[in-house]
C-alpha cells in the first residue's frame, strides 16, 4: 500500500506533510483532490516536505497526499520526436483539446499517444539472449528517425516469445524474456527512466568529431565536438534565443531536444510556430520530424521549470542509447537557477552569492556531465552535446550563473552587447570567447578538411587580436600615426570581420556555409593579407591599397559565391594577383 499524508503548510509550491512517515525521497506523489503532481524533496522525523509542479492555489491544509511508490520519471518510446510536452512531459497539444489555450490545474493526459498504432520490425528471435540496450524492435517514428525499441537497462534474460512484424501500439506486448531468475518479463515499446539519474553506458569516450553547425564563427574559430558542452551567455537582444535556432536548423546532430526554459511566453509560442514551419535542409522533410521540444514558459510553476531540464536531457541520453548523436539546447539556464533560487528561499535555506543555493554549482555540473560521447550497452556509438543560453541580469558575466557554468563547460560564447547593437550577427565576441576542443579536434580537421585548416585559423586569430590591441591606441591617438603595416592589419581584419566572422542567417547563401568553403574563404582573406603585406613593405602606403575595391570584393563572396562553387573561389586568388600585379607595376 502506498504512503499516505496530510497538508500541514503550503508556502507557494512547497508543502510541508505530516502523519506519515512512508514517504520516500525524490518520489511521486498525488496532492489533493485534484491530484497535483509533486516530488518528495525532503524527510524528517517531524514532516515531509514536497514540492508541486502545478499551480497550488486553492489547496487547504488537511488534504490528502498520496504517495506514487515512483520517482519523478519520462515515459520512454514512440511518439516524442516531433512532439511539444511541458516540463514534466505532458504533451502541451492533448492538453490544449481538453482545457483550452491554459493548462488546467491537476489535468491527466497520457505522455504518449496509446491508441495509435506502429509498424514494429522485429529483430530478435526465441532463444536469443538480450540484455539491458538490445535492439528488439525498429519502429519508423518519423520520416527520418527509425526509433529503436530497447531492453530496459537493468533486464536481462532469454527471449522465450516474439510477436511477428505488423502494427502495435506502446503499450502492446511485443517480447516476451525469460530472466536468470526464471520470471517472465513482458516487454513493450515504452519504458520509464527516473529523470534525475543518468542512464548508464558502457564507457565514455573521447571527443573527437566536431559538431558542425555551418556557422563560421563556431566551426573555424571556437568548435564544439559532439558529446561537448557549451555555454552562450549574452544579455537581453544579443541574439541567444537566435543563435540556438541556427544551431538547432543546421548542426550535423541527428536528433534536436530543445528545452525552452522559463522564457517570454511569446518568444516560445515564435519557436514553437517557427519550427513547425522549418524544413530540414539535410533530408527535405519537416524540422520537426527529428525534433522534440519542451516547453515551460515564466508564468508556468518553477518547479516544473527547475524538472524541465531533467526532463529534456534523459530523453536526449534515451535516444543517444540507440546509437544517435543529439544535440541539446537549453534556453536559459539561468532562469533554471532562478527556479531554483525561489524554491531555496521557500525552503528557507542558507542563501549563498545574489540570493542562489549553496547547491547551485553542483546542480549545474551534475546537468552538464551528463553530455558525452559514449559506447552504449548495445556498443554503438552515440553522443549528447550539451549548448545552454546564460541570461546574465544586466549583461553582468561576474554573477553566479555565469561563472559556474564557465567551470563546466569548454565551449564558451560570449555574446557582445556592443556588436548586437552594431547589427553585428551572430554577436559573438572573438576576444572573450574561448574553446578547449580545438586541440582534440585538430586531428579530425587535418584528416577530413585540410592540414591547413587549423594554421589558417590561428593566423586569422592573430590577426584579430592584434587589431584588439591596436585599437587601444587608435582610441587614444588616432590611426594615421600608425605604420602601414598595422594599418594593413586594421584593414585586413576589418575584412575578417564583415566577410568572414559576420554571417547572415536570413541570407539563402550566407545562412549555412559548409566547413570546405569555411576553409578556402580563410585562404582567400589570408592570401589577400600576404599579398597586401608585400606591397607595404615595398613602401606603398595603405591608402593607395584601399583605392581598389579587391577588399569589398573579398568581403562580398560569402553572398556572391556559392557553397559548391569551391572552383570559383581558387579562382578568386588570380584577381588578388592582378591587383598585386597593378600597384607593383604602378610602384615601379
Amino acid at each position: 500500500m502506498n504512503a499516505e499524508g496530510k497538508i500541514y503548510g503550503i508556502n507557494g509550491p512547497i508543502l510541508s506533510v505530516i502523519d506519515c512517515d512512508s514517504f520516500r525521497m525524490a518520489e511521486m506523489v498525488l496532492v489533493g483532490e485534484e491530484n497535483l503532481i509533486g516530488e518528495v524533496i525532503g524527510i524528517s522525523t517531524e514532516k515531509t516536505t514536497v514540492q508541486v509542479f502545478e499551480e497550488t492555489a486553492g489547496l487547504r491544509p488537511g488534504e490528502l497526499v498520496k504517495g506514487t511508490g515512483t520517482s519523478i520519471s519520462v515515459t520512454l518510446g514512440p511518439g516524442i520526436i516531433g512532439n511539444i510536452f511541458d516540463g514534466i512531459q505532458r504533451p502541451l497539444k492533448d492538453i490544449q483539446k481538453l482545457s483550452g489555450y491554459y493548462i488546467s490545474r491537476g489535468i491527466a493526459v497520457s505522455s504518449l499517444n496509446n491508441d495509435k498504432k506502429w509498424d514494429a520490425h522485429m529483430t530478435v528471435k526465441i532463444g536469443d539472449q538480450v540484455s539491458g540496450g538490445t535492439i528488439i524492435a525498429e519502429v519508423p517514428e518519423t520520416s527520418v528517425i527509425i526509433h529503436k525499441v530497447m531492453v530496459p537497462p537493468s533486464v536481462k534474460g532469454t527471449v522465450t516469445s516474439v510477436k511477428p512484424d505488423g502494427q502495435y501500439t506502446v503499450n502492446d506486448i511485443i517480447v516476451q524474456i525469460t530472466d536468470e531468475a526464471g520470471n517472465t518479463v513482458d516487454l513493450t515499446m515504452v519504458q520509464k527512466w527516473p529523470i534525475r539519474i543518468p542512464r548508464p553506458t558502457a564507457r565514455r569516450c573521447p571527443v573527437e568529431k566536431p559538431l558542425i553547425t555551418g556557422q563560421r564563427i563556431l566551426d573555424t574559430l571556437f568548435p564544439i565536438a559532439k558529446g561537448g558542452t557549451a555555454a552562450i551567455p549574452g544579455g537581453f537582444g544579443t541574439g541567444k534565443t537566435m543563435s540556438q535556432h541556427q544551431l538547432a536548423k543546421w548542426c550535423d546532430a541527428d536528433i534536436i531536444v530543445y528545452v525552452g526554459c522559463g522564457e517570454r511566453g511569446n518568444e516560445m509560442t515564435q519557436v514553437l510556430e517557427d519550427f513547425s514551419k522549418l524544413i530540414d535542409p539535410k533530408s527535405g522533410k519537416p524540422l520537426l520530424d527529428r525534433t522534440m521540444l519542451i516547453a515551460n514558459t515564466s508564468n508556468m510553476p518553477v518547479a516544473a521549470r527547475e524538472a524541465s531540464i531533467y526532463t529534456g536531457v534523459t530523453i536526449a541520453e534515451y535516444y543517444r542509447d540507440m546509437g544517435y548523436h543529439v544535440a541539446l539546447m537549453a534556453d536559459s539556464t539561468s532562469r533554471w537557477a532562478e527556479a531554483l533560487r525561489e524554491l531555496s528561499g521557500r525552503l528557507e535555506e542558507m542563501p549563498a552569492e545574489e540570493g542562489f543555493p549553496a547547491y547551485l554549482a553542483s546542480r549545474l555540473s551534475s546537468f552538464y556531465e551528463r553530455a558525452g560521447y559514449v559506447e552504449t550497452l548495445n556498443k554503438k556509438e552515440g553522443s549528447v552535446t550539451i549548448i545552454g543560453a546564460v541570461s546574465p541580469q544586466g549583461g553582468d558575466f561576474s554573477e553566479p550563473v555565469t561563472q559556474n557554468t564557465k567551470r563546466f563547460v569548454r565551449c564558451f560564447w560570449t555574446l557582445d552587447r556592443a556588436l548586437a547593437y552594431a547589427r553585428h550577427f551572430p554577436a559573438i565576441q572573438w576576444m572573450t570567447s574561448y574553446s578547449e576542443y580545438l586541440t582534440d579536434l585538430e586531428p579530425w580537421f587535418e584528416a577530413n578538411v585540410s592540414p591547413e585548416f587549423v594554421r589558417y585559423r590561428n593566423e586569422i586569430m592573430k590577426i584579430l587580436h592584434e587589431e584588439s590591441n591596436l585599437m587601444e591606441i587608435v582610441k587614444l591617438i588616432g590611426s594615421d600615426v600608425l605604420p602601414d603595416d598595422q594599418k594593413l592589419i586594421l584593414e585586413i581584419s576589418r575584412v575578417i570581420r564583415l566577410g568572414f566572422v559576420q554571417q547572415n542567417a536570413y541570407h539563402p547563401l550566407d545562412t549555412y556555409v559548409p566547413l570546405n568553403k569555411q576553409l578556402k574563404m580563410m585562404e582567400v582573406i589570408y592570401y589577400l593579407y600576404e599579398k597586401s603585406l608585400l606591397l607595404v613593405n615595398m613602401g606603398m602606403p595603405v591608402s593607395l591599397l584601399r583605392e581598389d575595391d579587391i577588399f569589398e570584393r573579398v568581403i562580398a563572396i560569402k553572398y556572391n559565391i556559392g557553397n559548391d562553387e569551391l572552383d570559383k573561389l581558387e579562382d578568386f586568388k588570380k584577381e588578388i594577383d592582378a591587383f598585386y600585379n597593378r600597384l607593383y607595376d604602378k610602384n615601379a
